[in-house]
């Protein structure tokens, strides 16, 4: 990534970024290294109206399609996944991850989650109505009614925590079944809506997954990127998601580079390395003399833990 941005903004600048970042949150360590055994068929699902991703197994002798749609069990309830295909290398899930299809969705099923849609944009009309009418500071996000229960989700966004007792009261008596508010943060909701990155591609949350391990500036440093805010975080925003799944590459990469800081003696003077770029395996280097000089990495050597030029 570091040709995409410019080196505009200095480093010293003295920006706080850290606003940006991501707070530690467990549950979304790296924890690809724990051994545990997979079923031997498991499928990735995505939630479609929050853009979860859910991975399945089925019962033997089930197939499924990328087309199909299934019935599953959620952290809300029992719901309607659209399968997205085989998972053959699944990363960074635990066995609790995985849960049993219930079975495959039929075409009423397909014809009640259309006819709920519907009922969720009158859901949401009511909602901001019944918000206003407790003067909350609430941002609806997004209204879902559970394919297989008696339950509509509320996701929402606000600044500080809200004592909604009263508006759940309140929806309860309209909708006459259970109701549940979910705060959402400001990643979920870019999650959730899609939309455009800086780049022009669907945002990395809604389109690549949505389990990323939290976002660091020390992530932003190790692939040489500006430290502007402007630059490096997204519209949500929070420092950019790539810089995430981004981010181990770089860092082996750098292992087969010469860091920089180093100094080389070459063609009669001192020279010291002052930028590294991994996608080029280029090294740019400032000699004593005042002469600038880049060159590829293959023609350097790392000879017992010490770089050398080699003609």
């Amino acid at each position: 990534m570091s040709e995409v941005f410019e080196q505009d903004i200095d480093e010293k600048n003295n920006e706080d970024l850290s606003f940006l970042e991501d707070p530690e949150n467990e549950e979304l360590q790296d924890i690809s290294s724990e051994k545990f055994v997979f079923p031997d068929v498991l499928y990735k699902t995505k939630l479609e109206y929050s853009s979860e991703g859910v991975y399945v197994t089925v019962p033997n002798g089930t197939v499924l399609k990328d087309t199909d749609f299934v019935i599953i069990q959620t952290r809300y309830g029992k719901d309607l996944a659209r399968v997205l295909g085989r998972a053959e290398q699944p990363v960074g899930i635990r066995p609790d991850d995985v849960v049993m299809i219930e079975r495959k969705a039929t075409e009423a099923d397909l014809e009640k989650a259309k006819d709920l849609t519907k009922k969720e944009a009158e859901a949401f009309k009511i909602f901001q109505e019944k918000v206003a009418a407790h003067k909350l500071d609430m941002k609806l996000i997004a209204t879902h009614y559970l394919l297989e229960e008696q339950k509509v989700l509320f996701f929402f966004s606000a600044e500080n925590r809200v004592d909604f007792r009263e508006l759940v009261k309140d929806l309860v008596s309209v909708f006459k079944m259970r109701i549940e508010l979910r705060q959402i943060g400001v990643r979920d909701e870019s999650r959730i809506t899609g939309g455009l990155g800086v780049c022009g591609r669907p945002y990395c949350c809604h389109a690549v997954s949505d389990k990323l391990r939290p976002v660091s500036i020390r992530m932003a440093k190790d692939q040489s990127l500006s430290l502007n805010s402007m630059k490096i975080s997204g519209q949500c925003g929070r420092l950019l998601c790539c810089l995430s799944y981004e981010h181990d590459w770089y860092v082996e990469a750098r292992r087969n580079l010469p860091p920089e800081g180093i100094k080389f003696f070459y063609d009669g003077t001192t020279f010291k390395v002052s930028e590294v770029n991994p996608l080029t395996t280029m090294v740019k280097m400032v000699g004593e003399d005042g002469r600038f000089l880049e060159m590829p990495v293959s023609r350097m050597r790392n000879i017992n833990g010490q770089w050398k030029i080699v003609e």
